[in-house]
């Protein structure tokens, strides 16, 4: 077979202005700045010690003691040699500088997808950036929530390998199916890839439906075999990384409780937790009117223009306070706790999507439909209990995750894929004006409609009020703040009443410019780049509100994040291994890891902290339980400044019970509830207390105590191997200021290089019966999901190879 490079060009050229496109919306990075992202700080913070580790002694380092007084590093500094997935996606995101690499891989697996579904390349150009552009996404990267915009870059790319495998190309399509899923599953963001299986559910049962009702058996096998073994194979490239989650997951928030008065005793997220973003049900307008519910918390309320403005000037506030005010206000009136921008889809995008609705036949269409339903309904979480506390309760991993505004983003997908197939066949049945009248006037009305409506008469249907406002307070004085409240309510409606007007006008020019395309009054050539460049000006100008050159900071100010501060500094003078609270912190101490770059923190920042830690921060740290920060090794406390103007201060805590220590006494609780109980008041010194689970290990134990004689010490400090030195005269009861997981399992303790048991204490602790005599402890995280999962990720990366290599010669072959 001859190459055509002549076919090929036109890919080549789409992929290159992908990357001018990227470019030029991150224009500052190619000015030698850095992206400032809150969550890629925050996880650079936590995963520094496990990263020096990996330079100092080459080892992946499994845990990490940084964050949460010690925790398993699968989710933060994971590395898997194996998975050639990961691998070629670690290679994908070096190519382009940050955020271009994310912007331009939207770009690109969108372009994909439309591609196999056989749009033209004008197509599925547009629809490429009208996805990657979505200002949810554009919300995600500044955001720094990085692996979910990598997740849903990857998305459409395996629905293409599925689309290939349905379509009678089971090799092409198994194999893209494998690499694509690999690549869904590098970047680690399961939520994403959970609401993308129900995406791609809908689709195949679709075409399993269809397959039936045509009694195209044999084939629907075939097509159900290529998909399933090809996902199979790019879940296998990930085995260590699913398998380790898996396990993980178990003992973190998201799993069971045994404390009686914890309501998630059957495990998964606490319910109100989970629902804490819910998108409201009125909110939904937002993918029409970006504006409809005031954009983003503490949005512009109008600047200088600003109703707001005028009442604080008024109520005699200086007018740069009342500025200052006015930029970065109560804009956002709806429920949300914090938002960084609505969900917008794009006037263009919501036209053509209703037109396609009504145009389009056959299942693909109500596919897609009916899943951007209930998608949306989805969103609204506790807005509509009915439905999604029924699904939280009893469909299955779904009360594993929370902010289930996070479904939105497959709502983009639908979106843009129904608009663009929408625009395919009108191009490819050339039907008349008068042939699409009716489906054209039903979808201006009700997105063209609608936008009038909105802006005319706004307070038709909203108040622009928000719950939170009656509890506002600005002056201090009633009177005045009403006042300020009622400009702040006016602005959110000329807000709302700018944006319907701005769509209002979208919609009707891309109307106007379909009527010329289809009257044959201008060509594809013409049509297409202009409907693009108004896709682009709608895009870009919501995007920017939310996303825009004040993100980015020089390189020297991307580098002082971490630069040492002065308590840092007295803090590192003890090269002693302890640990150290965060009071300091502004966002309070579990939610703010940049302790965690220095130091052995109690807090962090991590949505997947282990339970058994957490319910002693809701239980123990919460009433300030000094013994509890004592049985921690709590040496540190950093202070906020007690008066305006003045420093933060360190505080140490001569209590503090280092690493180990030989107790006293012991005692056998028989629950989690009297476990967590016991912890109110004891001496950890002297005092252990241990499930009775544990029992056979104590029971035979008498403890003849002895401070002078018998002594136990740290040696040696490593991420996966703790070292210490006993010597007692007895057998004594050893209490380790480590954080206990998976005991036996995945930590393993040896005395001398021979197994031994140990057990947990003061319910989150290690403790080890120690014999008499001299002795050398070890303790060794050795989880079996990394040393058996890395084995079948080489077997299954090589699999995939073979694949692909297979796959590309009986392809060349057929052409042939």
């Amino acid at each position: 077979m001859q190459f055509s490079f002549k076919k090929f060009l036109p890919h080549l050229y789409a992929v290159i202005a992908f990357i001018i496109l990227a470019g030029i919306y991150a224009s500052p990075i190619l000015q030698g700045k850095k992206l400032s992202q809150h969550d890629i700080t925050m996880s650079l913070a936590g995963s520094h010690e496990s990263t020096e580790f990996t330079k100092q002694t080459g080892e992946i380092a499994w845990w990490t003691n940084s964050m949460f007084g010690g925790m398993p590093a699968f989710m933060i500094h994971g590395k898997y040699p194996n998975s050639i997935g990961s691998t070629i996606g670690g290679q994908l995101m070096n190519v382009l500088p940050t955020p271009i690499n994310m912007i331009f891989l939207m770009m690109l697996g969108m372009y994909i997808l439309l591609i196999v579904l056989r749009a033209s390349v004008w197509q599925a150009v547009l629809g490429a950036i009208a996805f990657a552009f979505c200002s949810l996404n554009m919300v995600l990267i500044p955001a720094g929530h990085t692996s979910k915009v990598i997740a849903l870059a990857y998305a459409p790319m395996v629905a293409a390998g599925a689309v290939l495998c349905f379509r009678g190309k089971y090799l092409l399509g198994a194999a893209l199916t494998a690499l694509f899923m690999s690549l869904e599953l590098y970047a680690n963001h399961v939520q994403i890839t959970y609401y993308f299986g129900l995406f791609l559910a809908g689709y195949i049962l679709v075409q399993i439906i269809e397959h039936i009702k045509s009694g195209q058996i044999k084939p629907l096998i075939f097509s159900l075999l290529a998909f399933g073994g090809g996902a199979i194979l790019g879940l296998g490239n990930h085995t260590m990384r699913l398998w380790s989650n898996a396990v993980y997951s178990a003992e973190t928030i998201r799993g069971k409780s045994e404390l009686t008065s914890n309501v998630q005793s059957k495990g998964g997220l606490d319910r109100d937790y989970a629902f804490q973003w819910s998108y409201g049900i009125g909110e939904t307008g937002t993918l029409l009117i970006p504006n409809f519910y005031g954009g983003a918390n503490g949005g512009s309320l109008g600047g200088k223009k600003s109703e707001t403005l005028k009442a604080m000037v008024n109520a005699g506030i200086p007018e740069e306070n009342a500025m200052g005010f006015a930029e970065h206000g109560y804009s956002y009136w709806g429920e949300q706790p914090i938002v960084g921008g609505p969900v917008y889809a794009g006037a263009i995008i919501m036209f053509l999507f209703i037109l396609g609705a009504f145009l389009i036949k056959g299942n693909t269409k109500w596919w897609l439909v009916i899943t951007t339903i209930i998608f949306i309904m989805f969103s609204w979480g506790k807005n509509l209990p009915s439905l999604n506390y029924l699904m939280f309760d009893y469909f299955p991993v779904y009360n594993k995750f929370r902010g289930v505004t996070s479904i939105m983003s497959l709502v983009q997908l639908a979106l843009v894929t129904l608009a663009i197939l929408t625009l395919k066949q009108i191009g490819e049945q050339k039907p008349t004006f008068n042939d699409l009248k009716k489906p054209l006037i039903y979808s201006l009305a009700l997105t063209a409609g609608l936008a009038l409506i909105f802006a005319l008469i706004p307070t038709l249907f909203l108040n622009f009020k928000s719950s939170n406002d009656a509890s506002m307070q600005i002056t201090g004085d009633k009177s005045v703040d009403y006042q300020i409240l009622r400009g702040i309510v006016s602005d959110r409606e000329s807000l709302m009443r700018s944006d319907a007007f701005r769509s209002l006008v979208l919609i009707l020019l891309a109307a106007g410019l379909m009527w010329a395309w289809i009257s044959n009054k201008i060509k594809d050539f013409v049509f297409y780049p202009i409907l693009i460049l108004l896709v682009i000006f709608d895009m870009f100008g919501v995007d920017k509100r939310y996303f825009n050159n004040d993100n980015f900071v020089s390189k020297s100010e991307s580098e002082d994040v971490f630069a040492p501060t002065a308590l840092d500094t007295q803090i590192l003078q003890d090269k002693s291994i302890y640990r150290v609270l965060d009071g300091a912190s502004q966002q309070g101490f579990s939610n703010d890891s940049k302790a965690s770059y220095y130091h052995k923190s109690l807090g962090g920042y991590h949505g997947a902290k282990l339970r058994r830690y957490q319910e002693v921060i809701e239980n123990q740290f919460s009433k300030n339980n000094m013994a509890v920060f004592n049985m921690l090794n709590t040496k540190y406390f950093t202070q906020p400044a007690q008066q305006q103007g003045g420093q933060p201060t360190v505080a140490q805590n001569p209590d503090a019970c280092g690493n180990a220590w030989f107790v006293k006494e012991f005692k056998l609780v028989k629950n989690a509830d009297e476990e967590m109980k016991s912890l109110d008041k004891f001496n950890p010194k002297q005092t252990a207390f241990i499930d009775q689970r544990f029992a056979d290990q104590v029971n035979n134990l008498k403890i003849a105590f002895d401070s002078t004689a018998n002594s136990i010490k740290l040696t040696d400090y490593k991420l996966n191997l703790m070292t210490y030195e006993s010597n007692a005269k007895t057998d004594q009861l050893a209490i380790f200021s480590e954080i206990y997981y998976r005991g036996n399992l995945d930590w393993k303790a040896y005395v001398d290089g021979v197994y031994k048991p140990h057990l947990r204490a003061n319910y989150i602790l290690r403790g080890m019966v120690v014999p008499a005599g001299k002795h050398k402890i070890e303790f060794k995280f050795m989880p079996e999901s990394v040393a058996k999962g890395n084995t079948v990720d080489l077997i299954a990366s090589i699999l995939m190879v073979g694949l692909l290599g297979f796959a590309v010669f009986f392809e060349v072959k057929r052409k042939e």
